[in-house]
């Protein structure tokens, strides 16, 4: 066997499934050879979003894989890795490299030295006694602590070694998690019962240690109302009674609203990263912050309470804290909380049903998020936006009940993100239906892998906003550049494009072909057909407590 193969076994009994690639390296065919299907892109940086769709959708139990050809496919995926280490996101990465004995030598592109400041591990193989040991560390990495993307790069004069190898003695390694400090445990419970106003933050953290179950418990013992990150949308179902939404770059009322009034602020497996894209916290409150990454600490705000440990651990042990107090038979149920949430995000939507309902041609965008919303089974269905005007008008109205039934992201915004991690959580959960919202502008960043959904038989739904412009900036942002050289101005038939490559493509002016087309997409894709909606829509600028452009 040679270094690659070995690779390919190891990947086998970690039960790696596909892997995404763009030819060429030595890992396709020894992947092929043990049963992994390689999953060949138009462009590397949506092989990698493939990738990272398919290990959210698992929560990191299972990972995505990306292979790279060394140089060239190293240096296009740059972008995929940079967003999936801003959102964290575990995936394995395995370029080849120069021959060993150039690795020093420029212009040669060293991965393990250039993805370095993007990556949470990087390692390379320098002979074969090395493979099982370095697998076993980025496994390792992959599955403890804060999540992110691992590389171990092959040069390529290794990979293709022959090696004296009559068996491999790899064995996944397994998970590792650590609950809190019981004496921090003990503060944060007296603290939290002690609020009375407290508020909870949660963030993906809750959705990777599977911990909702014990978040909602939470919640339902203090009585508190829980807002999620961007990131942690879909860890608290958003049809309970104390859910607030998504406190992201554009937010429901319901989130400030309750944040204004909160004296203790309690973050669950979150950041409390300050962000364009995330709410704004009041810095005079006192927090609490649950996370796994002690380097979260102090990075923005102050930490009255510092809590370290696995979401799900530490959120056992406060329940199980709270339930030893003399007072746990008496929780703090006289405010009426969940009647007052009702009470803002009516008052909310009935400001904004006129565009929600809107009959207007061309037609307004958060008509189409409506009328989307209310045709899917929320327990049927994953959604994702891309950046810009798609996720200031999606993440707000939709409405998540299930964890991972909403990929929110945002960390780093790469307009086109959204069609790749599509394409990577349907084939997390093949029977779901898989949505992405995405903006004409996004479309122009990654629209020929639409190719690569059609020959790789993956059949997501792409709802295509064309405005013909780049909405989420004003005419003031480019007052000059805008009148004399039309710097917003897009153009483009994209519904012929997709067609072109072989997807289900229709475009829709009026809104009573929005339904029927929505149909006959579902149709498509039930034959393993994947299909684009494009929808000619109106420039929609306004946007719910929308932070993007606020300094921070």
């Amino acid at each position: 066997m040679n270094t690659t193969q070995i690779v390919a076994e190891i990947l086998f009994r970690e039960n790696i499934d596909f892997i995404t690639c763009i030819p060429s390296t030595p890992l396709i065919e020894a992947s092929a050879a043990v049963g992994i299907r390689p999953i060949v892109c138009r462009q590397e940086r949506t092989g990698v979003h493939i990738a990272d769709g398919y290990s959210r959708i698992n929560n990191g139990r299972r990972v995505g894989v990306f292979a790279m050809q060394a140089g060239p496919g190293a240096e296009n995926a740059f972008g995929g890795v940079a967003q999936a280490y801003a959102d964290s996101t575990p995936i394995l990465l395995i370029p080849t490299g120069v021959p060993l004995a150039r690795r020093s030598i420029p212009p040669s592109f060293n991965s393990v030295r250039c993805f370095g400041p993007i990556t949470k591990w990087t390692g390379y193989i320098e002979n074969g006694d090395q493979i099982e040991e370095l697998m076993r560390q980025a496994f390792m990495q992959l599955r403890c602590g804060r999540h992110g993307p691992v590389l171990l790069e092959i040069p390529v004069d290794i990979a293709v070694k022959d090696l004296d190898v009559s068996s491999i003695a790899y064995d996944p390694p397994p998970e590792s998690r650590t609950p809190g400090e019981p004496e921090a445990v003990r503060r944060v419970v007296k603290a939290l019962l002690a609020a009375n106003h407290p508020i909870l933050c949660a963030g993906q953290g809750v959705l990777y240690a599977e911990a909702t179950k014990e978040l909602v418990e939470l919640a339902e013992t203090l009585n508190a109302p829980v807002m999620t990150t961007l990131l942690g949308k879909s860890c608290f179902p958003e049809n309970h009674p104390l859910s607030l939404g998504a406190g992201a770059s554009s937010s429901p009322d319901c989130v400030y609203h309750f944040l204004a009034r909160a004296d203790l602020i309690c973050g669950v497996g979150c950041s409390f990263l300050k962000s364009a894209f995330k709410a704004r916290i009041p810095s005079d409150r006192v927090l609490v912050h649950i996370t796994n990454d002690c380097s979260d600490i102090n990075k923005d705000y102050p930490r009255s309470y510092p809590l370290i440990g696995d979401a799900k651990l530490v959120l056992r042990q406060l329940l199980d804290g709270i339930r030893l107090q003399s007072d746990v038979n008496n929780p703090p149920l006289t405010r009426n909380i969940a009647a007052e949430i009702v009470a803002v995000r009516d008052r909310w939507l009935r400001n904004w049903l006129p565009r929600l309902t809107s009959d207007e041609v061309p037609i307004n965008p958060y008509r189409v998020i409506w009328d989307v919303k209310n045709f899917f089974n929320p327990t049927d269905t994953i959604v994702t936006h891309d950046s810009g005007s798609s996720r200031e008008q999606v993440v707000p109205f939709w409405q998540a009940i299930e964890p991972r039934s909403f990929i929110g992201w945002g960390n780093s915004t790469q307009l086109g993100f959204s069609l790749g991690l599509a394409l990577g959580a349907k084939l997390a959960a093949p029977r779901k239906h898989v949505i992405n919202f995405m903006g004409d502008a996004a479309f122009g960043m990654v629209g020929l892998d639409i190719e690569t959904a059609v020959r790789a038989r993956i059949p997501i739904i792409t709802i295509l906003f064309n405005n013909s412009t780049m909405g989420i900036y004003s005419d003031n942002d480019f007052p000059v550049a805008g009148k004399r050289y039309a710097v917003k101005t897009l153009s483009g038939n994209y519904a012929r494009v997709a067609q072109a490559l072989g997807a289900h493509a229709e475009r829709i002016f009026a809104l009573n072909e929005l339904i029927p087309a929505l149909e006959r997409a579902i149709e498509a894709t039930e034959k393993d057909r994947p299909a684009l909606l494009e929808v000619i829509t109106k420039e929609e600028r306004n946007f719910s407590n929308c932070t993007v452009f606020d300094p921070l």
